[in-house]
């Protein structure tokens, strides 16, 4: 199976390369596909050197598969390209998730939306995937009526410029150019641009994205995200409402049973999840877990996921699994 990542020279371009590695994905040739003036530079897959080549070349090589992490504008443009090739693409940008016929795609939530018609298959930001897989079980059981989030996302969220600007202000560094405030020692209420709503679209796609991936547009989200000094792993607060009552007990067991999802809430021995915790690993991970004394049928929990895998190249390779597991690729 010839597979091309797009975007293979970026952090979740290369963590893509590196899950396709541990979960023994059958690729048979790899395409590694960046900008122009990536092209003719190496990457390694599976012990073997790869270089990396433009869009055109790719395309001309057939490949079954095509996971896209190279931006919102490479991907309207390069994605219909590839599937009119008779390319299967899992698309990690925001510009086909909104897109009326393209499935959204969190594999534990609605993986069985998809169908062999699919050619291109929108991968959903990061934060709405770690917390659609808390919703999930809870919203079958009780019903989700609104859900109340503020995030806490790092900088590998914004990528390797990012990481590369903190640390150097934690060296002592007094410039700013990714962010426009300092991100060190602070914490930044803006994440992508500001909407005349007065939301950032980053906070509108938690909202738009979590009930198309639920298939409830009844569902009410509002939320707050921020940047947060962190290198990785987005953490959130969240406050979900239901339409029935419950026993913490019960969701916690909820929780417990769902695939993907580990429950780490012991407070008394400082048990909760934490972006250490969630590094390198692909589950979404809980805690916090307890009632609402504020208003009936409400339960506060805390998430942790670390982006770049399971809120990134993790959650893109596992649509391909499923893929692939119905004959499609």
């Amino acid at each position: 199976m010839k597979v091309a990542v797009v975007g293979a020279t970026g952090l979740v371009g290369s963590t893509m390369l590196k899950i396709l590695e541990e979960r023994c994905f059958p690729v048979t040739e790899l395409i590694p596909v960046a900008s122009e003036r990536s092209a003719g530079s190496k990457v390694t897959f599976n012990g073997k050197e790869y270089t990396v080549v433009s869009a055109d070349a790719a395309i001309a090589m057939k490949p079954a598969l095509a996971l896209f992490s190279a931006g919102g504008a490479t991907s309207l443009e390069l994605a219909p390209r590839f599937a009119q090739a008779g390319c299967r693409v899992v698309d990690n940008s925001s510009a086909w998730r909104m897109k009326e016929g393209i499935k959204l795609v969190v594999p534990e939530v609605n993986g069985h939306v998809l169908t062999a018609d699919d050619y291109i298959i929108a991968n959903p930001n990061c934060s709405t995937i770690q917390m659609v897989m808390v919703l999930d079980p809870i919203h079958r059981k009780y019903g989700v009526k609104r859900v109340v989030v503020s995030t806490y996302q790092s900088v590998t969220g914004t990528g390797q410029k990012a990481i590369k600007e903190m640390m150097d202000q934690r060296a002592g560094s007094q410039t700013h150019s990714v962010y426009p405030h300092r991100i060190d020692m602070n914490i930044i209420p803006h994440i992508d641009v500001f909407l005349d709503n007065g939301y950032t679209k980053e906070e509108m796609k938690m909202a738009l994205e979590t009930c198309k991936i639920m298939g409830d547009d009844n569902i009410k989200v509002t939320a707050t995200t921020v940047r947060v000094p962190v290198k990785g792993g987005h953490s959130e607060s969240v406050n979900i409402e239901m339409e029935r009552d419950f026993f913490e007990s019960d969701v916690r067991e909820l929780l417990s049973n769902q695939s993907g999802v580990v429950v780490i809430d012991n407070p008394s021995m400082n048990g909760y999840p934490m972006p250490l915790d969630a590094e390198g690993k692909d589950e979404v991970f809980v805690g916090r877990i307890r009632r609402d004394y504020s208003q009936p049928n409400t339960l506060n929990c805390w998430i942790v996921s670390d982006n770049l895998r399971k809120g990134a190249a993790t959650n893109a390779v596992q649509i391909a699994k499923l893929l692939h597991n119905n004959g499609w690729i």
